[in-house]
């Protein structure tokens, strides 16, 4: 059995110490969970564990068989935009991929250019396919490419948007098969069906896996390990997300009630310091050492889950946001056709949908960046907006902490009136004191993630715009964040593909299909998509076809059908998309959303029926 260790790792980063001689062991058929506020060091445990960098020291930290293998997705790629997708996706240290990437290589040359020299080099790859018996595992990375909507492998990686760049990456690691997986946020640009694809995938792959993610329904489900970074120590829980929940809340309990007993201990040796020891005997002397020891490590109970923003609002008005007939659309694809919308107070709105939909670009209406190409939106007089995108502000990186915050505001109103300096919201927010004076420049990607929203939040906004928050906020963050919008005033709107997030934060969802399609659903995202798995699976089963004796000829009452049949067809068709169009006009009508949906749901029993007569029909006609 193939295992990794790692032995007394020790690293520091500036002030800060990430691993304070951290000790642990990645056993065959793990899947770890690696979580920690952003800034303890997840992104760079996995780069020490993949060979990118190394623990403070001359003494390797990491123990290892020779021939054990490590495959690493980063957040950040840095393919060449050269790089053809086929090279990117087989370029692993597996042999046996090297092989079917030559093979590829040499059906993609031979498809492009059919002549003796592409021939050649098409039989010999097909020889060492042969050789090694590499089929299965050419099917297998076919499979990995398809599910993760990677369809083409003669593109350049220039040529491709981030997203899909992820992807390649993630298809990489995937088909490479190391012995150990390390993750650093692989859900980040997959859609529903790729995630889900990716949980049973994982589930059951047959080495180690480590990884980091903001999605706790993924984490949940995959895991049977969680490794918690807290304050440069690890801490280790069995099961999955849930479990450690129970575990972590017990830990906490134990560790308070230790605190207060030490704190109790702490006032009993004050009061006999203060009386004052008039023979310093070595038992005295004793007593004094344990009163400093005591003093130096008191308050020393921390709890990264103890983010709290109790941070007041702007009155809002009745009237927030709505859009009138809007339509929008970029580089000939639609976004918004003729689409209304209107954003009441305390609204909880979910976007989410297919990638390159126009998700961002909505958010983007709505805080006046972009500009409609007809209709009109309006903004109630009140509105007071902040938006989180998905790019910070710009940072000074030469300026520090606290002087940036003050920028918005040198103290902050809380939800009962009273005020609190800048430097006690900043520990709250799991700044610590020593940090306040830290120049930006020195934070972590995910610390300057959590700067720049607490600045956004001090400046007491009433309407909120998110875009995709959670690939950038860790767990703890996003727990209080999700605490925060349930008692926030005024109104969330929140573009993401995190379910569990949409599930906790929104009341009603706009699901972008694409080409200006926009479906409204009232309810969660988990209740949506299985929704949607339903649907497909009636459809498969009805469809499914069913032997039976052929028919020779029509009868009268069919061949009456058949000279109709294909113009039924034609107006159910036109009919859906009449009442998909009608429901995103209907905005907040709840009861007539309904009745929309419910007639829809009807036409597209009725259009199935008449495919599958139209089916039945056309073979007898075919045959007689």
């Amino acid at each position: 059995m193939k295992e990794l260790k790692v032995v007394e790792l020790y690293k520091t980063f500036g002030d800060k110490t990430l691993f304070d001689r951290i000790s642990f062991l990645i056993h065959e058929k793990d899947r770890i969970g690696l979580i920690g506020v952003n800034g303890t060091g997840k992104s760079s445990l996995l780069t020490i564990l993949a060979g990118k960098d190394s623990g403070d020291g001359d003494i390797s930290a990491i123990d290892k068989a020779s021939d054990y293998r490590i495959g690493y997705l980063a957040q950040g790629q840095n393919f060449s935009n050269d790089l053809l997708v086929l090279d990117a996706v087989f370029q692993g240290n597996n042999p046996l991929m090297q092989t079917v990437r030559e093979y590829e290589k040499a059906l993609l040359e031979l498809s492009n250019a059919n002549n003796s020299e592409t021939q050649r080099k098409f039989t010999l790859a097909e020889e060492a396919m042969n050789k090694q018996d590499a089929w299965t595992a050419d099917s297998e990375a076919k499979a990995i490419l398809n599910k993760l909507g990677i369809d083409t492998l003669d593109k350049k990686i220039g040529e491709l948007s981030g997203g899909q760049i992820k992807r390649v990456a993630l298809a990489q690691v995937l088909i490479d098969a190391p012995d150990l997986l390390l993750l650093d946020e692989p859900t980040n640009h997959l859609d529903y069906d790729a995630i889900q694809w990716l949980e049973n995938y994982l589930k059951n792959y047959t080495g180690a896996l480590l990884m980091v993610t903001h999605d706790r329904y993924f984490l949940d489900r995959v895991t049977n390990r969680i490794f918690e970074l807290s304050f440069g120590n690890l801490y280790e829980y069995q099961g999955n997300y849930e479990a450690y929940l129970v575990e972590k809340a017990e830990r906490d309990r134990i560790a308070i009630e230790q605190e207060g007993k030490r704190k109790q201990l702490y006032k009993q040796e004050l009061a006999w310091m203060r009386a004052g020891a008039k023979a310093r005997t070595t038992k005295q002397q004793a007593r004094i050492n344990r009163f400093e020891d005591l003093k130096d490590n008191l308050h020393q109970v921390n709890n990264d889950d103890q983010l709290e923003m109790n941070i007041a609002t702007t009155r809002l008005g009745k009237k927030v946001l709505e859009l009138k007939q809007a339509s929008y659309s970029i580089n000939g694809k639609t976004i918004l056709d003729h689409f209304d919308l209107l954003i009441q107070t305390k609204e909880r709105l979910g976007i989410t949908g297919k990638n390159g939909a126009g998700k961002s670009t909505l958010l983007n209406i709505l805080a006046e960046r972009v500009p409609l190409n007809d209709g009109l939106i309006e903004i109630g007089e009140t509105v007071r907006l902040a938006y989180y995108t998905q790019q910070n502000e710009t940072l000074d990186p030469n300026k520090r902490m606290i002087a940036y915050l003050q920028e918005a505001a040198e103290e902050v109103t809380q939800r009962d009136g009273s005020h609190i300096s800048v430097a006690e919201i900043l520990e709250r927010f799991l700044f610590p004191r020593f940090m306040h004076g830290t120049l930006i420049g020195k934070l972590s990607g995910g610390e300057k993630r959590r700067l720049y929203l607490l600045k956004l939040l001090i400046q007491q906004p009433n309407v909120l715009l998110l875009d995709e928050p959670t690939n950038d906020l860790d767990i703890a963050t996003l727990t209080v964040l999700e605490d925060y919008l349930r008692d926030f005033s005024g109104a969330v709107i929140t573009v993401s593909h995190d379910r569990y997030f949409l599930d906790k934060v929104a009341e009603k969802l706009l699901i972008f299909e694409g080409n200006g399609l926009i479906i409204s659903y009232f309810g969660s995202v988990v209740d949506y998509l299985n929704q949607q798995t339903l649907v497909k699976d009636d459809k498969i089963i009805k469809t499914k076809p069913q032997p039976k004796e052929r028919k020779k000829k029509l009868s009268y009452n069919e061949q009456k059908e058949w000279e109709t049949i294909e113009d039924d067809i034609a107006f159910l068709e036109d009919k859906i998309v009449e009442l998909t169009e009608a429901m995103n006009h209907q905005g907040d009508d709840f009861t007539k959303l309904q009745a929309l949906q419910k007639e829809i749901d009807q036409s597209e029993q009725l259009l199935e029926e008449k495919m599958m007569r139209w089916e039945y029909l056309s073979e007898i006609v075919e045959d007689s």
